[in-house]
C-alpha cells in the first residue's frame, strides 16, 4: 500500500514538472529531486496519508461487497427458492429472510424470539426461511435431520422451538430430541425412520456446500436481497429489510 501511495505521489510530481515544462519553463527534474519534492510535501501536508488510506479501504471495501452480491446472485435460487426449506410468513411476502442456523448455536438461541416474530412484525410483509446448517457437532446434525423428519409430517416449526430449547451442553442425546418430537406432536417412530433417508441427508449436504459457496462459515448468517448478515445482529436485519421495503414500494 505504502509502495502504491508513494507511486501515486511520484506520478503527480512529475506530471506537474512536464505540465511546468511544456508551460515554458525551464526547470527539468530528475527522480531525486522528484522524490524530495514529495517527502517534503508529505511531511508538510500528513494528513493526505490519512486521506489516501481512507479512500483505498473504501475502494477495498466496495470492492468486497460487490463480490458479495455477485456471489449471492450466482446463488440468488438456491438461497431464496428451494423447495427443500421451511418458512414461517406469507410466501407472497416482499421479503424474504433467509437464515442459516445450527441448533447447537447460542447466538441462534437469543436471536430466536426475534427472528420468530419478524413476520407479524411486518405485518406480513416479510417471510422467513430456515436453513439448517449443522456444523458445530455430530448431534447438530442429529438435530437438523429430526427437524427436516419432523417437516414431513407439518411438524418443522413445533420441532424448531422445541430443538431450539435444548440445553447445549447436555440436551441433544437421541432421548432428548425423542422427547422434543414428542412435545411438537411428532410421531417419533416415524420421525426416527425419515431421518435415515437420503433425501434429507441430501439437504444438509447441499445446504453446507451452498454455504461453502456463500462464504458463511458460522452461525446465524441472515441473508436479505442481495446482503447478508453475519451473525445476531438485529439492528442490522432490520435495516436491511427496511431497505427491501421501500423498494418494493
Amino acid at each position: 500500500m505504502a509502495t502504491r501511495m508513494k507511486s501515486g505521489l511520484l506520478a503527480t510530481a512529475v506530471f506537474a514538472a512536464s505540465a511546468c515544462a511544456q508551460g515554458g519553463g525551464e526547470t527539468s527534474l530528475n527522480r531525486a529531486e522528484i522524490e524530495e519534492i514529495v517527502h517534503e510535501y508529505i511531511l508538510e501536508n500528513p494528513e493526505i496519508i490519512e486521506e489516501a488510506l481512507i479512500r483505498l479501504s473504501q475502494q477495498a471495501d466496495a470492492r468486497e461487497a460487490e463480490a458479495v452480491r455477485e456471489n449471492i446472485r450466482a446463488n440468488y435460487d438456491a438461497i431464496y427458492n428451494s423447495d427443500d426449506d421451511y418458512a414461517i410468513g406469507p410466501e407472497d411476502a416482499p421479503v424474504t429472510v433467509v437464515e442459516f442456523f445450527d441448533y447447537r448455536c447460542s447466538f441462534c438461541k437469543r436471536s430466536l424470539d426475534w427472528t420468530m416474530a419478524l413476520p407479524e412484525d411486518y405485518e406480513g410483509k416479510v417471510r422467513v426461511v430456515f436453513k439448517d446448517l449443522p456444523i458445530l457437532s455430530p448431534e447438530s446434525e442429529k438435530a437438523a435431520l429430526a427437524a427436516l423428519a419432523a417437516g414431513q409430517q407439518g411438524k418443522y416449526t413445533e420441532m424448531h422451538l422445541e430443538l431450539m430449547e435444548l440445553d447445549n451442553s447436555t440436551g441433544f442425546d437421541p432421548e432428548d430430541i425423542d422427547a422434543a418430537a414428542e412435545r411438537a406432536g411428532v410421531d417419533v417412530a416415524q420421525m426416527r425412520e425419515d431421518m435415515d433417508s437420503v433425501r434429507l441427508k441430501k439437504i444438509i449436504a447441499d445446504n453446507k456446500s451452498l454455504a461453502r459457496k456463500l462464504n458463511v462459515d458460522g452461525t446465524p448468517a441472515f441473508f436479505i436481497g442481495e446482503a447478508v448478515v453475519p451473525g445476531a445482529n438485529r439492528e442490522m436485519v432490520n435495516n436491511l429489510i427496511r431497505d427491501e421495503l421501500s423498494k418494493d414500494s
